[in-house]
């Protein structure tokens, strides 16, 4: 099954430009992930709309942050992309009669509901700015400068 990694993407694209003391393109973006300008200018729609990316037109225009790494939790990205999917897994609905398949679906709803508040509540709790300390102190603890 393929999992959907539009919301690391985003975190990793986020961070490059908070490093960049001048506005990136979508292609120049792009190149950070090894992706397409377009599924960048997708990513940074829902981005935009809720103030955490901003974009200048022009000749030096481009993408940069509208706030600071530290007022961002992961939690006003999560919902800036549109809620993705947390998980892969789901419910069988093929004979909604059988109570066992009820019962598997009630427990498996539940145990996912909780799954999901616990990584909700840990998303509003990190900001950006907690995520760029930790690959700083990871490089700096194995001896590598970051980029």
């Amino acid at each position: 099954m393929k999992t959907n990694n539009s919301f690391s993407a985003t975190l990793h694209i986020l961070l490059h430009l908070e490093q960049m003391d001048k506005p990136l393109t979508s292609e120049q973006m792009a190149a950070f992930i090894d992706g397409n300008p377009a599924f960048i200018r997708k990513l940074l729609a829902g981005l935009r709309e809720n103030n955490i990316v901003c974009a200048t037109k022009g000749h030096h225009g481009g993408w940069r942050l509208c706030r600071s790494v530290s007022d961002i939790t992961l939690y006003d990205i999560y919902m800036a992309l549109g809620e993705p999917a947390l998980f892969a897994l789901g419910n069988r609905s093929e004979n909604p009669q059988c109570l066992v398949e009820q019962g598997v679906n009630r427990v498996m709803s539940e145990t996912l509901a909780d799954a999901q508040t616990l990584i909700l509540d840990r998303f509003k709790r990190l900001t950006l700015q907690d995520i760029g300390r930790e690959f700083i102190s990871y490089f700096n603890d194995k001896g590598h400068d970051h980029d």
